[in-house]
């Protein structure tokens, strides 16, 4: 609850070398992640989402869990990782932190396009089951096969 109730580490970061944005449309949820890193090192984030609670909380203790980490550690940031540092997600809520692990990739990606260097995500992957199971209700809920990589771009 700290995290949506008071999250960490929101708005721009002007002097972000590394911006991701993803979104979920089946939700609507949109998540905009900025890095700074120097010397291989995340030095500083930040977020702007639009989205419930779920959304903003995954995207606060993401800024939290990778300030100060090289990028190696960085890239192997993992969804499951997100929901265990928040003491867990309902089901109907994973998606939240899919979105903050594919923010981070996105953001990683732009960092790495930006310096000219090649960049391949190795983080743990997206596991949810719900996702993996695009039949079912759960599924649709989640967003599943629907997920995009990149949301339409807004200003806030």
């Amino acid at each position: 609850m700290e995290h949506f109730m008071e999250p960490h580490n929101v708005g721009d970061l002007a002097d972000a070398n590394g911006v991701g944005t993803v979104g979920n449309p089946v939700c609507g949820d949109i998540m905009k992640l900025y890095i700074k890193v120097v010397d291989n090192v995340i030095v500083d984030a930040k977020f702007k989402t639009l989205g419930c609670g779920a959304a903003i909380a995954s995207s606060s203790i993401l800024t939290d869990m990778i300030k100060g980490k090289t990028l190696e550690e960085v890239k192997k940031v993992s969804n499951d990782a997100v929901a265990e540092a928040l003491g867990g997600l309902p089901a109907r809520k994973r998606h939240c932190s899919v979105l903050a692990e594919e923010a981070l990739q996105s953001a990683l990606e732009d960092y790495y396009k930006r310096k000219g260097t090649p960049h391949t995500a190795t983080s743990a992957g997206h596991k949810h089951e719900c996702c993996l199971a695009e039949a079912d209700d759960e599924a649709k809920r989640c967003g599943g096969a629907n997920r995009t990589k990149k949301a339409p771009s807004r200003e806030d």
